[in-house]
Protein backbone atom coordinates (compact mmCIF):
# COMPACT_ATOMS: atom_id res chain seq x y z
CA UNK A 1 0.00 0.00 0.00
CA UNK A 2 1.18 3.71 -0.64
CA UNK A 3 1.65 6.04 2.10
CA UNK A 4 -0.97 8.42 0.66
CA UNK A 5 -3.97 5.38 0.36
CA UNK A 6 -2.18 4.32 3.98
CA UNK A 7 -3.24 7.72 4.92
CA UNK A 8 -6.49 7.77 4.13
CA UNK A 9 -6.73 4.31 5.31
CA UNK A 10 -5.66 5.46 9.21
CA UNK A 11 -7.76 8.60 8.92
CA UNK A 12 -10.89 6.42 8.31
CA UNK A 13 -10.08 3.90 11.00
CA UNK A 14 -9.82 7.04 12.95
CA UNK A 15 -12.96 8.18 12.43
CA UNK A 16 -14.89 5.19 12.83
CA UNK A 17 -13.48 4.51 16.44
CA UNK A 18 -14.04 8.32 16.92
CA UNK A 19 -17.94 7.93 16.11
CA UNK A 20 -18.59 5.00 17.84
CA UNK A 21 -17.11 6.84 20.88
CA UNK A 22 -20.50 8.68 20.67
CA UNK A 23 -23.16 6.70 19.42
CA UNK A 24 -24.32 5.95 22.95
CA UNK A 25 -25.72 9.54 23.23
CA UNK A 26 -28.91 8.89 22.49
CA UNK A 27 -29.26 6.16 23.69
CA UNK A 28 -28.68 7.05 27.05
CA UNK A 29 -32.28 7.76 27.80
CA UNK A 30 -33.32 4.03 26.20
CA UNK A 31 -30.51 2.89 28.52
CA UNK A 32 -32.14 4.81 31.16
CA UNK A 33 -35.58 3.41 30.49
CA UNK A 34 -34.38 -0.07 30.68
CA UNK A 35 -32.72 -0.40 33.80
CA UNK A 36 -34.23 2.43 35.58
CA UNK A 37 -31.70 4.64 36.60
CA UNK A 38 -31.16 8.67 37.13
CA UNK A 39 -29.66 11.47 35.00
CA UNK A 40 -26.35 11.42 37.44
CA UNK A 41 -25.32 8.08 36.27
CA UNK A 42 -25.43 9.21 32.91
CA UNK A 43 -22.34 11.67 33.76
CA UNK A 44 -20.85 8.74 35.55
CA UNK A 45 -21.45 6.06 32.48
CA UNK A 46 -19.69 9.14 30.34
CA UNK A 47 -16.85 9.84 32.91
CA UNK A 48 -16.06 6.00 32.89
CA UNK A 49 -14.87 6.75 29.03
CA UNK A 50 -13.18 9.79 29.90
CA UNK A 51 -11.16 8.01 32.18
CA UNK A 52 -10.65 5.51 29.84
CA UNK A 53 -9.06 7.62 27.67
CA UNK A 54 -7.07 9.27 30.58
CA UNK A 55 -5.98 6.35 31.78
CA UNK A 56 -5.05 4.57 28.23
CA UNK A 57 -2.63 8.01 27.03
CA UNK A 58 -0.94 7.73 30.34
CA UNK A 59 -0.20 3.97 30.49
CA UNK A 60 -0.21 3.44 26.49
CA UNK A 61 -0.76 6.94 24.19
CA UNK A 62 3.26 7.27 24.15
CA UNK A 63 4.58 3.76 23.36
CA UNK A 64 3.63 4.02 19.37
CA UNK A 65 7.32 6.21 19.58
CA UNK A 66 8.83 3.10 19.52
CA UNK A 67 6.38 -0.06 19.06
CA UNK A 68 5.36 1.40 16.34
CA UNK A 69 2.26 3.46 14.54
CA UNK A 70 0.62 0.69 12.98
CA UNK A 71 0.85 -1.94 15.71
CA UNK A 72 -0.95 0.01 17.68
CA UNK A 73 -3.41 1.34 15.67
CA UNK A 74 -4.45 -2.25 14.76
CA UNK A 75 -4.67 -3.02 18.63
CA UNK A 76 -6.53 0.34 19.42
CA UNK A 77 -9.25 -1.19 17.08
CA UNK A 78 -9.46 -4.48 18.41
CA UNK A 79 -10.11 -2.71 21.56
CA UNK A 80 -12.82 -1.00 19.97
CA UNK A 81 -14.40 -4.21 18.60
CA UNK A 82 -14.05 -5.71 22.53
CA UNK A 83 -16.11 -2.47 23.79
CA UNK A 84 -18.41 -3.48 21.32
CA UNK A 85 -18.89 -7.07 22.26
CA UNK A 86 -19.28 -6.09 25.85
CA UNK A 87 -22.07 -3.36 25.14
CA UNK A 88 -23.77 -5.85 23.64
CA UNK A 89 -23.74 -8.66 26.25
CA UNK A 90 -24.19 -6.60 29.30
CA UNK A 91 -26.27 -3.82 28.94
CA UNK A 92 -26.53 -3.27 32.84
CA UNK A 93 -25.37 -0.14 34.67
CA UNK A 94 -21.97 -1.94 35.73
CA UNK A 95 -21.76 -3.29 31.78
CA UNK A 96 -22.40 0.22 30.26
CA UNK A 97 -19.40 1.91 32.94
CA UNK A 98 -17.50 -1.39 31.62
CA UNK A 99 -17.88 -0.89 28.16
CA UNK A 100 -17.40 3.07 28.37
CA UNK A 101 -14.28 2.51 29.63
CA UNK A 102 -12.81 0.18 27.74
CA UNK A 103 -13.79 2.30 24.55
CA UNK A 104 -12.06 5.13 26.45
CA UNK A 105 -9.04 2.75 26.50
CA UNK A 106 -9.40 2.28 22.99
CA UNK A 107 -9.67 5.88 21.86
CA UNK A 108 -6.94 6.88 24.03
CA UNK A 109 -4.48 4.42 22.46
CA UNK A 110 -5.48 5.68 19.00
CA UNK A 111 -5.64 9.34 19.45
CA UNK A 112 -1.75 10.03 19.59
CA UNK A 113 -0.72 7.31 17.22
CA UNK A 114 -2.59 7.81 14.56
CA UNK A 115 -2.54 11.58 14.93
CA UNK A 116 1.43 10.68 14.20
CA UNK A 117 0.80 8.25 11.92
CA UNK A 118 -0.99 11.12 9.88
CA UNK A 119 1.48 13.55 9.85
CA UNK A 120 4.19 11.20 8.82
CA UNK A 121 2.65 9.38 6.35
CA UNK A 122 1.45 12.88 4.75
CA UNK A 123 5.19 13.95 4.87
CA UNK A 124 6.53 11.56 2.96
CA UNK A 125 3.51 11.10 0.41
CA UNK A 126 3.71 14.69 -0.21
CA UNK A 127 7.46 16.34 1.49
CA UNK A 128 6.67 19.43 0.22
CA UNK A 129 3.28 19.90 1.65
CA UNK A 130 2.68 22.27 4.85
CA UNK A 131 1.57 20.16 7.92
CA UNK A 132 -1.05 22.18 8.51
CA UNK A 133 -2.99 19.64 5.68
CA UNK A 134 -2.19 16.43 7.90
CA UNK A 135 -3.55 18.31 11.58
CA UNK A 136 -6.61 19.20 9.66
CA UNK A 137 -7.31 16.05 8.33
CA UNK A 138 -6.40 14.52 11.75
CA UNK A 139 -8.65 16.85 13.62
CA UNK A 140 -11.43 16.04 11.19
CA UNK A 141 -11.12 12.54 11.73
CA UNK A 142 -11.10 13.35 15.33
CA UNK A 143 -14.08 15.50 15.63
CA UNK A 144 -15.86 14.12 12.60
CA UNK A 145 -16.05 11.28 14.36
CA UNK A 146 -17.83 12.43 17.01
CA UNK A 147 -19.65 14.13 15.10
CA UNK A 148 -20.96 11.54 13.07
CA UNK A 149 -21.67 9.15 16.18
CA UNK A 150 -24.65 11.00 17.38
CA UNK A 151 -26.30 11.14 14.15
CA UNK A 152 -25.83 7.49 13.64
CA UNK A 153 -27.32 6.61 17.05
CA UNK A 154 -30.13 8.51 16.86
CA UNK A 155 -31.11 6.99 13.26
CA UNK A 156 -30.56 3.69 15.22
CA UNK A 157 -32.70 4.92 18.29
CA UNK A 158 -35.61 5.99 16.38
CA UNK A 159 -35.99 3.72 13.65
CA UNK A 160 -33.93 0.21 14.40
CA UNK A 161 -35.37 -2.91 15.54
CA UNK A 162 -33.34 -3.25 18.25
CA UNK A 163 -31.38 0.23 18.82
CA UNK A 164 -29.45 -0.90 22.35
CA UNK A 165 -27.88 -3.95 20.10
CA UNK A 166 -28.10 -3.59 16.52
CA UNK A 167 -25.59 -0.72 16.38
CA UNK A 168 -22.73 -2.22 17.90
CA UNK A 169 -23.00 -5.48 16.18
CA UNK A 170 -22.59 -2.80 13.21
CA UNK A 171 -19.82 -1.39 13.99
CA UNK A 172 -18.37 -4.62 15.38
CA UNK A 173 -18.31 -5.83 11.91
CA UNK A 174 -16.60 -2.22 10.87
CA UNK A 175 -14.02 -2.70 13.18
CA UNK A 176 -12.93 -5.84 12.29
CA UNK A 177 -12.60 -4.81 8.69
CA UNK A 178 -10.54 -1.72 9.48
CA UNK A 179 -7.98 -3.78 11.83
CA UNK A 180 -7.34 -5.72 8.33
CA UNK A 181 -7.16 -2.80 6.19
CA UNK A 182 -4.48 -1.31 9.23
CA UNK A 183 -2.04 -4.34 8.24
CA UNK A 184 -1.68 -2.94 5.10
CA UNK A 185 -0.68 0.39 5.83
CA UNK A 186 3.13 1.47 5.80
CA UNK A 187 5.09 1.87 9.33
CA UNK A 188 6.49 4.77 9.94
CA UNK A 189 8.73 4.08 12.61
CA UNK A 190 11.44 2.13 13.04
CA UNK A 191 10.38 -0.35 15.87
CA UNK A 192 13.79 -2.25 15.08
CA UNK A 193 15.96 0.31 17.25
CA UNK A 194 17.00 0.79 20.44
CA UNK A 195 14.79 2.61 22.71
CA UNK A 196 14.03 3.15 26.68
CA UNK A 197 12.52 1.10 28.66
CA UNK A 198 8.85 1.05 28.90
CA UNK A 199 7.51 3.41 31.72
CA UNK A 200 4.08 5.38 31.72
CA UNK A 201 3.88 8.98 29.87
CA UNK A 202 6.18 11.46 31.36
CA UNK A 203 4.26 14.91 32.28
CA UNK A 204 6.64 16.69 30.77
CA UNK A 205 6.17 19.91 28.54
CA UNK A 206 8.85 20.20 25.41
CA UNK A 207 12.00 21.89 26.16
CA UNK A 208 12.13 25.52 26.42
CA UNK A 209 8.33 25.72 25.04
CA UNK A 210 6.12 25.27 28.08
CA UNK A 211 4.04 28.58 28.18
CA UNK A 212 3.62 27.62 24.91
CA UNK A 213 2.07 24.47 24.91
CA UNK A 214 0.66 25.14 28.34
CA UNK A 215 -1.15 27.31 26.31
CA UNK A 216 -2.16 24.52 23.64
CA UNK A 217 -3.31 22.19 26.16
CA UNK A 218 -5.90 24.75 28.05
CA UNK A 219 -7.46 25.68 24.65
CA UNK A 220 -7.47 21.99 23.87
CA UNK A 221 -9.07 21.06 27.20
CA UNK A 222 -11.53 23.67 26.95
CA UNK A 223 -12.82 22.73 23.57
CA UNK A 224 -13.53 18.92 25.08
CA UNK A 225 -15.14 20.77 27.94
CA UNK A 226 -17.26 22.18 25.30
CA UNK A 227 -18.04 18.98 23.59
CA UNK A 228 -18.65 17.03 26.97
CA UNK A 229 -21.42 19.44 27.19
CA UNK A 230 -22.97 17.88 24.37
CA UNK A 231 -22.06 14.42 24.76
CA UNK A 232 -23.32 13.62 28.12
CA UNK A 233 -26.20 16.05 28.82
CA UNK A 234 -27.47 17.43 25.72
CA UNK A 235 -30.08 14.91 25.62
CA UNK A 236 -31.21 15.22 29.21
CA UNK A 237 -31.44 19.09 28.61
CA UNK A 238 -33.57 18.61 25.28
CA UNK A 239 -36.05 16.29 27.35
CA UNK A 240 -36.62 18.12 30.50
CA UNK A 241 -35.68 21.77 29.61
CA UNK A 242 -37.54 21.76 26.02
CA UNK A 243 -39.71 18.54 26.02
CA UNK A 244 -37.82 16.83 23.04
CA UNK A 245 -38.86 13.86 22.96
CA UNK A 246 -37.18 12.43 19.47
CA UNK A 247 -34.06 10.55 19.90
CA UNK A 248 -33.29 11.93 16.14
CA UNK A 249 -33.13 14.98 17.36
CA UNK A 250 -31.27 14.00 20.47
CA UNK A 251 -27.86 12.64 18.14
CA UNK A 252 -28.77 15.52 15.71
CA UNK A 253 -28.28 18.42 17.83
CA UNK A 254 -24.88 17.07 18.83
CA UNK A 255 -24.43 16.30 15.40
CA UNK A 256 -24.44 19.51 14.23
CA UNK A 257 -21.94 20.78 17.30
CA UNK A 258 -19.09 18.47 16.29
CA UNK A 259 -20.02 18.94 12.54
CA UNK A 260 -19.54 22.69 12.77
CA UNK A 261 -16.22 22.14 14.71
CA UNK A 262 -14.93 19.99 11.96
CA UNK A 263 -16.38 22.20 8.96
CA UNK A 264 -14.67 25.34 10.85
CA UNK A 265 -11.49 23.32 10.77
CA UNK A 266 -11.58 22.51 6.82
CA UNK A 267 -12.84 26.07 5.82
CA UNK A 268 -10.35 27.83 7.46
CA UNK A 269 -7.35 25.71 6.50
CA UNK A 270 -5.40 28.42 5.07
CA UNK A 271 -6.37 31.15 7.16
CA UNK A 272 -3.10 32.22 9.38
CA UNK A 273 -3.34 31.15 12.41
CA UNK A 274 -3.30 34.21 14.99
CA UNK A 275 -6.77 34.84 12.36
CA UNK A 276 -8.11 31.71 13.17
CA UNK A 277 -7.53 32.21 16.76
CA UNK A 278 -9.61 35.39 16.86
CA UNK A 279 -12.08 34.07 14.99
CA UNK A 280 -12.33 30.63 17.90
CA UNK A 281 -12.25 32.92 20.93
CA UNK A 282 -15.43 35.26 19.12
CA UNK A 283 -16.96 32.10 17.87
CA UNK A 284 -16.75 30.85 21.91
CA UNK A 285 -17.61 33.85 23.72
CA UNK A 286 -21.01 34.20 21.34
CA UNK A 287 -22.03 30.39 21.49
CA UNK A 288 -21.59 30.32 25.02
CA UNK A 289 -23.28 33.37 25.52
CA UNK A 290 -26.23 31.90 23.48
CA UNK A 291 -26.09 28.71 24.86
CA UNK A 292 -26.62 29.99 28.53
CA UNK A 293 -29.73 32.07 27.00
CA UNK A 294 -31.58 29.87 25.40
CA UNK A 295 -31.21 27.56 28.72
CA UNK A 296 -32.75 30.46 30.53
CA UNK A 297 -36.14 31.52 28.45
CA UNK A 298 -35.82 28.58 27.75
CA UNK A 299 -35.46 28.57 23.80
CA UNK A 300 -34.58 25.64 21.88
CA UNK A 301 -33.22 26.99 18.43
CA UNK A 302 -31.01 29.38 20.63
CA UNK A 303 -29.68 26.61 22.66
CA UNK A 304 -29.26 25.10 19.66
CA UNK A 305 -27.50 27.81 17.66
CA UNK A 306 -25.38 28.37 20.56
CA UNK A 307 -24.01 25.00 20.65
CA UNK A 308 -23.32 25.26 16.98
CA UNK A 309 -21.69 28.64 16.63
CA UNK A 310 -19.32 27.15 19.83
CA UNK A 311 -18.72 24.37 18.35
CA UNK A 312 -17.43 25.91 15.16
CA UNK A 313 -15.15 27.75 18.17
CA UNK A 314 -14.12 24.70 19.86
CA UNK A 315 -13.03 23.19 16.32
CA UNK A 316 -11.09 25.69 15.35
CA UNK A 317 -8.92 26.10 18.77
CA UNK A 318 -8.65 22.56 19.12
CA UNK A 319 -7.05 22.09 15.63
CA UNK A 320 -4.89 25.27 16.72
CA UNK A 321 -4.11 23.31 19.59
CA UNK A 322 -2.67 20.47 17.60
CA UNK A 323 -0.66 22.36 14.87
CA UNK A 324 0.76 24.01 18.14
CA UNK A 325 2.21 21.03 20.04
CA UNK A 326 3.37 19.26 16.73
CA UNK A 327 5.45 22.36 15.96
CA UNK A 328 6.45 22.39 19.56
CA UNK A 329 7.51 18.78 19.84
CA UNK A 330 11.13 16.84 18.44
CA UNK A 331 10.29 14.33 16.13
CA UNK A 332 11.60 11.60 18.21
CA UNK A 333 9.08 12.11 20.61
CA UNK A 334 6.30 14.02 18.62
CA UNK A 335 3.62 10.59 19.88
CA UNK A 336 4.68 11.48 23.63
CA UNK A 337 4.05 15.30 23.13
CA UNK A 338 0.46 14.55 21.30
CA UNK A 339 0.17 12.02 23.79
CA UNK A 340 0.24 14.60 26.82
CA UNK A 341 -1.90 17.12 24.28
CA UNK A 342 -4.32 14.79 24.64
CA UNK A 343 -4.51 13.33 28.14
CA UNK A 344 -5.15 16.88 29.21
CA UNK A 345 -7.86 17.58 26.57
CA UNK A 346 -9.70 14.79 27.78
CA UNK A 347 -9.12 15.97 31.19
CA UNK A 348 -11.18 18.65 30.13
CA UNK A 349 -13.61 15.80 29.83
CA UNK A 350 -13.68 13.77 32.97
CA UNK A 351 -13.39 16.80 35.56
CA UNK A 352 -16.79 19.00 34.32
CA UNK A 353 -18.71 15.88 33.64
CA UNK A 354 -17.92 14.31 36.93
CA UNK A 355 -18.29 17.55 38.56
CA UNK A 356 -21.92 18.73 37.00
CA UNK A 357 -22.93 14.62 37.91
CA UNK A 358 -22.29 15.40 41.65
CA UNK A 359 -24.22 18.56 41.38
CA UNK A 360 -26.93 17.89 39.77
CA UNK A 361 -28.64 15.89 42.85
CA UNK A 362 -28.36 19.56 44.57
CA UNK A 363 -28.83 22.65 42.04
CA UNK A 364 -31.03 22.87 38.85
CA UNK A 365 -29.65 21.98 35.50
CA UNK A 366 -29.97 25.30 34.40
CA UNK A 367 -27.90 26.83 36.85
CA UNK A 368 -25.74 23.71 36.58
CA UNK A 369 -25.58 24.74 32.73
CA UNK A 370 -24.94 28.24 33.58
CA UNK A 371 -21.90 28.03 36.28
CA UNK A 372 -20.27 25.60 33.33
CA UNK A 373 -20.52 27.57 30.77
CA UNK A 374 -18.92 30.51 32.76
CA UNK A 375 -15.59 28.61 33.63
CA UNK A 376 -15.21 27.25 29.71
CA UNK A 377 -15.82 31.21 28.38
CA UNK A 378 -12.67 32.30 31.53
CA UNK A 379 -10.27 29.01 30.30
CA UNK A 380 -11.21 29.53 26.31
CA UNK A 381 -10.08 33.51 26.60
CA UNK A 382 -6.90 33.03 28.79
CA UNK A 383 -6.05 30.12 26.50
CA UNK A 384 -6.74 31.79 23.21
CA UNK A 385 -4.80 34.95 23.75
CA UNK A 386 -2.14 33.30 25.18
CA UNK A 387 -1.45 31.12 22.09
CA UNK A 388 -2.19 33.96 19.88
CA UNK A 389 0.87 35.91 21.63
CA UNK A 390 2.85 32.46 21.29
CA UNK A 391 1.93 32.09 17.23
CA UNK A 392 2.90 36.05 16.52
CA UNK A 393 6.53 35.49 18.81
CA UNK A 394 6.87 32.34 16.23
CA UNK A 395 6.83 34.18 14.00
CA UNK A 396 8.89 37.28 14.85
CA UNK A 397 11.37 34.75 15.28
CA UNK A 398 11.06 32.22 12.03
CA UNK A 399 11.40 35.74 9.99
CA UNK A 400 13.63 38.25 12.16
CA UNK A 401 13.58 40.88 9.12
CA UNK A 402 9.85 41.33 9.07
Amino acid sequence: MSDLAGFWVVAAAFTTVTAYATVPTPLYPLYQAADDFPVPVVTFIFAAFAVGVVVSLFLIGHISDWAGRRRMAVIAVLVSALAAVVFTVWNSVPGLIAARFVDGVSVGMLSAAATAHLAELRLKARPAETPVVAASVAGAANLGGLALGPLLGGLFAEFAPDPLELPHLVFLVLFVAAALALRAVPETVDTSAPHTAYRPQRLALPAGSGAAFAAASTGAAASFALFALFTSLAPTFLHDTFQVSDHLVDGATVFAVFGAATVAQVLLVRVAQRAQLLIAILCFAAGLLSIAAGALIPALALFIAGGIVAGAGAGIMFRSALAAASALAAPDRRGETLALLFLIAYGGLVAPVLLVGLALPFVGETAVLLVFSAVVLAATLGAGIAMRRHSLQAAAQDDPAG
